[in-house]
């Protein structure tokens, strides 16, 4: 996993509440296990009409928005059914933090597990940050080590964040990588499982 230390990116503004995950990535996009290639069924009923051309006025479609970083949404951004599909999709697409009021705790989770930060703000605070990436300028710093979001015209807010979570983002640490932190005593163990249980290595 990547490491996320500070994000200097352009802002998308998103302005829907209860997006679910099958609007994220919708089911037909779910047939395989690779995370790359994801990105082309990114919010795919938003982003495309019946007939698969683009629909210039979503917001991930228009031109000021191309290449954006940083998704800012509505309350309750991930709710419905639980799909890792749905950070892959977003990180593939190129957002690496989705700024919002809440997130539905298995989305939340799915994100912390694959690098996708997620940052949680009030909701004056989202309406700041949804006004100001409307504007001429989109960029938005988010610094994890400090637990900051700058917007655009430079006011910063802070944001609460599990200290486990926040140092296994800093570190690039997913369940494997923290596993293999302690490859020292693995190998120790084996060894000695090896010497005392040697038809185990059979």
């Amino acid at each position: 996993m990547k490491a996320f230390t500070r994000l200097d990116g352009r802002a998308a503004p998103l302005e829907l509440a209860n997006i679910d995950t099958d609007q994220i990535i919708p089911k037909q996009f779910l047939k395989t296990v690779e995370r790359e290639g994801l990105a082309k069924g990114l919010f795919y009923d938003f982003r495309f009409d019946g007939d698969g051309n683009e629909i210039k006025d979503f917001v991930l479609n228009r031109p000021e928005y191309k290449n954006a970083s940083v998704l800012v949404a509505g309350d309750n951004f991930g709710c419905g059914s639980s799909r890792e599909h749905a950070p892959w999709a977003l990180m593939d697409f190129g957002i690496m933090c989705v700024i919002s009021t809440s997130f539905a705790d298995i989305f939340n989770n799915n994100c912390f597990n694959n690098g996708l930060l997620p940052v949680v703000v009030k909701p004056d605070e989202l309406a700041v940050l949804m006004d100001e990436a409307k504007g001429g300028n989109h960029m938005v710093s988010v610094d994890l080590e400090a637990q900051t979001v700058v917007s655009p015209s430079g006011k910063t807010f802070t944001f609460e964040i599990d200290p486990v979570r926040k140092e296994k983002m800093l570190k690039g640490l997913d369940a494997i990588g923290e596993t293999l932190q302690h490859g020292g005593d693995i190998d120790v163990f084996e060894s000695k499982r090896a010497i005392s249980q040697p038809w185990l290595e059979a």
